[in-house]
């Protein structure tokens, strides 16, 4: 077991990862109008970087760019306070790579161009292998199994997948594989995906990580850069491209806190972020949260307790159900099966029932809350209803197909707080 982990330690000091946090993520509305998608709060004291960021440093990976774009001012004032604690000398960074027209006069056109844009900076690290990941999904996994299953089976490029349901399937790179693992097929996003012959009803799809040979990744982005049909993606072009021609084999996840199965979640829509987060509050999450042997790491705020205050009847402080973080006051008021960020304020005679409030949300006395997420520095006024009324809510605010309430500072005509 030791020699195994000196084996997948190797492997990773010679890994270079690269974190694709630059896309809007227009799927959760305007959650993403002023803040890129990898930026969006999460499980109560997070953002959704944090977490594949948190599988490199948990799995040995301490080389780490980040390839920024879209609305990138919050993300960045993150990753600056957060991520900024590795030592340079040991060569360990989390590198910002902002777009900057290095090679071409326009931004980066697609997850492969935004790494060829980069392409003089991934050399002067001289990784052996390239690890590139998607930054707006939530799950752990150990990415050192992961790179010593590509050196055993000898491939050119490794592919994460996981099993969904074939309805959802739709929304990602959907792929076909021979007994071995080899990758027969690849479809981005297929109207109709395929179903796994022995499991009717799920499908194969890409997680949007991938392990290249650097020699493999350089060879092939140039190719891609030449062809002015592409669209310069991995899971369009690059990967579909080289099945037929290179080694691609695909990668079953598996969750190193979980023996079986594997929790990985794309909370690319409002009712998913929702639903995502609520889970979390159960007795036994399939996201645990509080696993010291795989931690989740961010910035971390100093902040006092939470707080619950007034024990009477009809006026009583309290949380069931839920996860409360630091600078909370819950005074007079109930929440139940709710998760509440830092700084949260809810004020005497007001329920909040199956939300999600993010930080520096003010709710009001008398108000009730129900199956919402509140933007960060939201103001709800005195004996405000939310999700009590979902036609009436259809007029300010944003409804999702589940009936999940989408509240922002904008659509209350208060400003946005600074780095939201």
């Amino acid at each position: 077991m030791l020699a195994e982990k000196r084996f997948v330690s190797r492997l990773t000091r010679q890994t270079l990862a690269l974190v694709l946090a630059g896309g809007r993520g227009s799927r959760l509305h305007d959650l993403t109008n002023w803040r890129a998608k990898p930026a969006v709060p999460f499980g109560g004291k997070f953002r959704i970087i944090d977490f594949p960021l948190s599988n490199c440093i948990n799995s040995g990976i301490s080389r780490v760019g980040i390839l920024t774009q879209y609305k990138a001012h919050s993300l960045i004032r993150h990753i600056q306070r957060g991520w900024g604690s590795f030592r340079g000398e040991m060569d360990e960074f989390v590198e910002l790579l902002p777009a900057q027209q290095r090679i071409e006069t326009s931004w980066y056109q697609g997850t492969a161009d935004a790494v060829m844009q980069n392409l003089d900076i991934i050399k002067s690290h001289r990784p052996e292998y390239v690890l590139i990941l998607a930054g707006d999904h939530v799950y752990k996994m150990d990415y050192g199994t992961m790179l010593a299953a590509h050196v055993e089976e000898g491939a050119d490029v490794t592919v994460g997948c996981v099993e969904v349901p074939v309805e959802e399937a739709s929304a990602f790179g959907v792929m076909s594989v021979d007994e071995n693992y080899r990758v027969t097929e690849f479809l981005e996003k297929p109207e109709h995906p395929k179903e796994l012959p022995d499991k009717p009803g799920r499908t194969l799809a890409s997680m949007g990580i991938y392990v290249f040979s650097t020699r493999v990744l350089f060879e092939e982005l140039e190719r891609d850069s030449e062809l002015h049909t592409s669209s310069h993606d991995f899971g369009k072009d690059i990967i579909p491209s080289i099945i037929e021609r290179l080694g691609v084999v695909a990668f079953p996840f598996c969750d190193p806190a979980r023996k079986t199965g594997a929790y990985w979640r794309d909370v690319g829509t409002v009712d998913a972020l929702w639903q995502a987060n609520l889970e979390l509050v159960g007795v036994s999450p399939e996201l645990n949260l509080y696993d010291s042997e795989w931690p989740i790491w961010t910035y971390q705020e100093q902040l006092p307790p939470a707080k619950f205050v007034f024990d009477e009847d009809g006026r009583r402080g309290m949380a069931v159900d839920s996860m409360v973080a630091g600078g909370c006051i819950v005074s007079g008021a109930v929440v139940r099966h709710s998760v509440l960020f830092s700084r949260v304020l809810v004020d005497s005679f007001s329920e909040v029932n199956d939300s999600v409030i993010f930080p520096d949300v003010s709710i009001g006395r008398n108000c009730q809350i129900h199956r919402a997420i509140i933007d960060v520095g939201c103001k709800i006024a005195e004996g405000s209803g939310v999700g009590i009324d979902l036609e009436k809510d259809r007029e300010r605010f944003h409804v999702s197909p589940g009936g999940i309430v989408l509240v922002t500072p904008e659509m209350l005509q208060q400003d946005y707080p600074h780095g939201l």
